[in-house]
C-alpha cells in the first residue's frame, strides 16, 4: 500500500524517497484504490485527488483507446495495438508512475478492457490494487449501431460485460461516454445511483458532455439524492478550447475533477501534418479524419509554425510543451495521453518538468487566437 495522502497534489521526489505537500488546504488521500506506488520513480510524478470522488489519479493519464481498435469505430475493431504491444505501453507507464487508466466497454469492441484485465492478472497484488480504472458506457461492445444509450436496463447490463472484462469486481471510476437524448437524465442517474449501491462503481462522471446538460444533472443529483457526477471528461488542447467557456466554469464551482482526452489534437500539435498534404499511414488523419479535419486550413498551420518556434525556445518538442500547456490550468486534474509505442509516453514525462506561469500560458494560447 502507498502513503496516506494529506494533500490533493503530492510529488514523488529523491527516487520516492520523500513525499511532499503541494496543496495543503486539499481534502484528505483515498483508501486502497488510488495510492501512489511506493516502488522508484523518475522524474517526480504528481498525483491529485479526481474532484470530490475521493479517488486519487497520477496527472497524465493512459489513455487506453488503440489497443484492439480505434475508439468504438466498429470498422476499426481489432486494427489498433495487440495484447502484445498494449502490455508493453502499459508497462512503459505504470513504470512512469501512471496510475489512471482510461478505458471505455466499446474501445475495439472490449478488446480494450480485456487487454488491461489481462494485464492486470500478470501483475502483483500492489499493482491490481493501486491501478485506478476508469471505464465508460454509451457505445455497442458488438458494433451494433442499434445497441447504444443510456437506459437503464441497458446501463446494468453494460456494468457487468466491463467488470467480467477487466476482471475486477468494481470498477473506481464510471463514465457515460456521452449523452443520451433518448433517456431521460433522471433515469440514467438512477442506474448509476444504482451501480454506486451496489458496489460495482465507485465514483460516476461524464464524457463529452456540455455545460448546459451538466448543470441539469448536477441539479437533479442534488434534488433527488442520487449519485452526482464528479468529474469531466472532453477534448481539450490548445486547438480545441470549447470547454474552457463551456464545461470548466461549472467544474470550477462545483468542485468537479477535469481529465481533459485528446491533448495533442490527434498529431496535430506535434507537426506531424504539413501543408501538402501528407498524411502518415495509420495516423488519425487517415483513420478518423472527421474528427480533425476542422484544424487543416491555413490558420492553424500558421499558428503552428508559431508554436513550433515557442518550443524551440524552450528545448523542448512540440508534444512536451502542448501537453506542459494543459497540466498548467489550474482547473485540469489529469491529462489523457494516447500513445501508440512506448516511446510515445517520453513527451508526457518531460512535460512534468515543464512549469508555466500564467502569463506564459497565454502567452502560448494566443499563437493560437
Amino acid at each position: 500500500m502507498g502513503p496516506a495522502l494529506t494533500g490533493s497534489s503530492v510529488t514523488l521526489e529523491n527516487n520516492g524517497a520523500e513525499i511532499k505537500e503541494a496543496d495543503p488546504a486539499a481534502a484528505a488521500g483515498t483508501g486502497a484504490r488510488g495510492m501512489i506506488p511506493t516502488d522508484e520513480r523518475d522524474p517526480p510524478i504528481e498525483y491529485r485527488q479526481l474532484g470530490r470522488t475521493g479517488v486519487t489519479v497520477s496527472r497524465i493519464a493512459l489513455g487506453c483507446g488503440g489497443f484492439g481498435g480505434i475508439g468504438s469505430a466498429p470498422e476499426l475493431f481489432g486494427r489498433g495495438e495487440s495484447d502484445q504491444e498494449a502490455f508493453a505501453i502499459m508497462d512503459a507507464a505504470w513504470e512512469m508512475g501512471i496510475t489512471l487508466f482510461d478505458t471505455a466497454a466499446s474501445y475495439g469492441g472490449g478488446r480494450s478492457e480485456m487487454a488491461i484485465g489481462k494485464w492486470l492478472r500478470t501483475k502483483g497484488r500492489a499493482v491490481r490494487e493501486r491501478a485506478v480504472l476508469a471505464t465508460k458506457v454509451f457505445h455497442s461492445v458488438r458494433g451494433d449501431p442499434a445497441d447504444r444509450g443510456l437506459s437503464r436496463p441497458r446501463i446494468q447490463r453494460e456494468i457487468d460485460g466491463s467488470l467480467a472484462r477487466l476482471g475486477v469486481e468494481q470498477v473506481p471510476l464510471y463514465m457515460i461516454h456521452e449523452p443520451d437524448p433518448d433517456t431521460p437524465l433522471e433515469e440514467t442517474l438512477g442506474a448509476l445511483e444504482e451501480l454506486v449501491r451496489a458496489g460495482k462503481a465507485g465514483a460516476i462522471g461524464a464524457c463529452n458532455i456540455e455545460g448546459w446538460r451538466l448543470e441539469q444533472a448536477l441539479a437533479i443529483s442534488a434534488e433527488r439524492g442520487l449519485a452526482r457526477l464528479d468529474w469531466v471528461q472532453n477534448s481539450c488542447s490548445l486547438l480545441d478550447r470549447a470547454a474552457e467557456v463551456d464545461v470548466l466554469p461549472v467544474c470550477a464551482r462545483e468542485g468537479l475533477g477535469f481529465t481533459p482526452f485528446s491533448p495533442l489534437a490527434g498529431g496535430w500539435l506535434t507537426g506531424k501534418y504539413a501543408r501538402d498534404g501528407a498524411r502518415p499511414p495509420g495516423s488519425r488523419m487517415t483513420l478518423r479524419p472527421e474528427w480533425y479535419r476542422a484544424y487543416e486550413n491555413e490558420r492553424t498551420f500558421s499558428a503552428l509554425e508559431a508554436f513550433a518556434a515557442a518550443a524551440r525556445g524552450r528545448g523542448v518538442d512540440r508534444a512536451t510543451l502542448a501537453l506542459a500547456w494543459l497540466l498548467s490550468h489550474p482547473r485540469v486534474t489529469s491529462i489523457i495521453i494516447g500513445p501508440r509505442r512506448p516511446e510515445h509516453i517520453e513527451s508526457a514525462r518531460s512535460a512534468l518538468d515543464v512549469r508555466l506561469s500564467a502569463n506564459e500560458r497565454d502567452e502560448i494560447a494566443a499563437l493560437f487566437g
